[in-house]
């Protein structure tokens, strides 16, 4: 996840210019300069540059307050956090309402995106009234306090013990008892129900700044940042969608299948043939790679025991901890040891992660990284453990928060983290204004594409995996396992935020949020809880970026996208067998080709920047099923005769009993 602060462009690169502005010609920097309007003694060219200097030198404090509320949760820290909000949209603001003097008048191109962007500078539109301001950003570093320092408790007195997401998420990766699950995943969410009044007075609040700004509500103003209307946006994420399902109705059906054979018939789904949510090995059911054990097709075959690895060199680094306190050592050296020995995997996971990236001719993190990052979860504090990637200053000071664990998800993850991390570094030589993705699927695309190109072959060169010849069984047990990461987690992708566009719209009346949150669930992923979650309960709550305020459809578009940037990719490189055999580690032209397209920032429309690199101003689902074609086929043959998909209504009726 790009960690996006407040004033952090909401659509990475959007803008309000119309889809004519993607192919003007002559390109603006062959344009003759306009005329420069001049209000006030200042044009607005100088107007433009006025604000990105003021923007820059502002960035450094902002960002350091949210660092602190996310990496030191206490009541200080979300103070602080809050009031650097509050000044920072009220500045925000101020610029837009100084922007509106220079409206028809000319400019140079680059400012009239910049312009349009600036309108869009955040996914928390404030309203000018200063005490509804401060009441915002108190409430939003209040909510993303209380996920981070959420705890499930169960017990009394001496017996009372409390868990974090991260013990309770392990709950649900590795065991597989169904009591042991259920209780965890209801214990989780049931951490998130006191902010549900929270998010509704924010709701109100946002929706408010929003239409200031000219919009009908926040989903709007959300929808507006494509370089197209929000209607046109809306229809073209319908369609990508409608390209994809079928893939996922197949591997929906055959996992239902393997559940059932695991928990029995009444326990391995739900009424209408949904997936229980608490079953699935991930809190939110948007990754179902930890079900591997139950889903792998060819036991055995091709093995990518990734997490076995990284718990051998995890091994490995804590006798060497050990080893180096002598012989006899007590509990606190052997708990000394253990931490020493967590660091230390999870900088050589990073430092495996970063290999990748300067094998394409980019640079070395700074030493500051190494230095300022979070990599494991502190001791002696509460701290929001998702994972994410800053960009401190517009001048290199970039960091990543994790918490991490030797394990093949958090080892993806952190090849996805430093892929925000390249593009920020490749983009701080734009305008600041400018210094975000195309849009913002692309900013979460970028690691993800190196993540598809951590192939076997790839695996096998880097000593993580032994090489090993890769027959059709073994290919099918490959492309299963990004599947379900990537196949599984698509309609997750958009459903988060059809339900806040349908809360922001009103359509969503927070006496139904939990209700609606199931039915969309129910509608796109097929999944549904196992008990009623009545509106006691604020589910939605308990995702990070519902309290975080992270529009979501970014990570929908990334999941095309970075398919077709791999493939794009993939062709420079040379490659010329099947899709999902290809790996450009270390080729220098598929390197050329990605820096180019990073270091274009949001300086030109998202069509432009992505036909630079795929030939195509589309985005488009064709790569993916390219890519998992042979699994899709033996998916169909597995499921043959058996009845695949399910009927979302079921899911509405539990709902309304509870």
């Amino acid at each position: 996840m790009k960690h996006r602060h407040l004033l952090l462009p909401l659509a990475l690169g959007a803008g309000l210019l119309s889809l004519s502005a993607c192919k003007k010609e002559p390109a603006p920097e062959a344009a003759a300069p306009a005329p420069a309007a001049v209000q006030g003694g200042e044009s607005a060219d100088a107007f433009v540059a006025r604000i990105n200097a003021e923007y820059k030198a502002a960035f450094p404090e902002i960002t350091s307050a949210q660092w602190l509320s996310s990496t030191y949760i206490n009541d200080d820290s979300q103070r602080i956090a809050a009031k650097a909000n509050e000044r920072a949209l009220a500045q925000l603001n101020v610029w837009i309402e100084e922007a509106r003097k220079f409206e028809g008048q000319p400019m140079s191109e680059d400012s009239k995106r910049a312009l349009a962007l600036l309108k869009l500078m955040t996914s928390m539109p404030a309203p000018k009234d200063p005490a509804k301001l401060s009441e915002l950003t108190t409430i939003a570093a209040r909510m993303e306090g209380a996920y981070g320092a959420g705890s499930y408790c169960t017990g009394e007195g001496a017996t009372r013990t409390c868990r974090q997401l991260g013990e309770l998420e392990d709950v649900l990766r590795s065991s597989r008892d169904y009591d042991a699950q259920l209780d965890a995943w209801q214990g989780w969410h049931s951490t998130a129900a006191p902010m549900r009044q929270d998010y509704a007075r924010f709701v109100e609040l946002v929706n408010e700044g929003a239409a200031e700004l000219g919009y009908a509500d926040t989903g709007v103003m959300w929808r507006s940042g494509y370089d197209m209307a929000p209607d046109a946006f809306a229809a073209e994420t319908d369609r990508l969608w409608d390209q994809v399902r079928p893939l996922y109705e197949q591997l929906h059906c055959y996992t239902r299948d393997r559940l059932q054979q695991a928990y029995g018939v009444e326990k391995g789904q739900v009424a209408g043939g949904l997936i229980p949510a608490h079953l699935t090995g991930n809190m939110w059911q948007q990754d179902w790679g930890n079900l591997w054990d139950m889903l792998e097709p060819y036991k055995g075959v091709g093995s990518l025991d990734i997490t076995g690895a990284l718990e051998k060199q995890y091994q490995q680094d804590l006798g060497a901890a050990l080893y180096k306190r002598g012989q006899g050592a007590d509990a606190k050296a052997r708990f000394e040891a253990e931490r020493e020995a967590q660091l230390a995997v999870a900088r050589q996971m990073t430092e495996r992660a970063q290999d990748f990236y300067v094998s394409l001719g980019m640079p070395k993190l700074p030493e500051s990284y190494w230095q300022k990052t979070q990599f494991i979860k502190p001791l002696d504090r509460d701290v929001v453990c998702h994972a994410s990637a800053w960009d401190m200053n517009m001048e290199g000071d970039v960091r990543t928060k994790m918490c991490i664990k030797p394990n093949e998800e958090d080892f993806t993850t952190i090849y996805h983290e430093l892929g925000h991390i390249y593009y920020d570094l490749a983009y701080n030589v734009q305008p600041p204004l400018f210094q975000n993705g195309a849009n913002d699927g692309f900013h979460e695309a970028i690691g993800d594409t190196i993540v598809l190109a951590m192939t076997p072959k790839y695996l096998a060169s880097i000593g993580m995996v032994q090489g090993q010849a890769q027959g059709q069984e073994a290919l099918i047990n490959a492309q299963m396992r990004m599947a379900l990461a990537k196949v599984a987690f698509l309609p997750f992708g958009l459903m988060i935020d059809r339900w806040r566009w349908g809360v922001f719209d009103g359509s969503i009346a927070p006496d139904r949020y939990n209700q609606a949150w199931w039915e969309l669930k129910a509608r796109y992923q097929g999944v549904a809880p196992a008990t009623p979650r009545g509106e006691d309960f604020f589910d939605p709550g308990a995702k990070y970026h519902v309290p975080g305020n992270t529009p979501y459809t970014r990570y929908f578009l990334s999941h095309i996208l970075q398919f077709q940037f791999y493939k794009s990719l993939c062709e420079a490189a040379g490659q010329t067998g099947p899709l999902y055999e290809c790996t450009f580690y270390g080729n220098a032209e598929a390197g050329r080709k990605f820096q180019a397209m990073l270091a274009k920032g949001a300086s030109q429309p998202w069509q432009a920047t992505l036909k630079e690199l795929t030939g195509s101003e589309q985005i488009d689902g064709g790569a993916v099923l390219e890519y998992f074609a042979p699994l899709q086929e033996w998916l169909k043959q597995q499921n043959q005769g058996k009845s695949c998909g399910w009927q979302a209504g079921e899911a509405a009726a539990t709902e309304a009993q509870g």
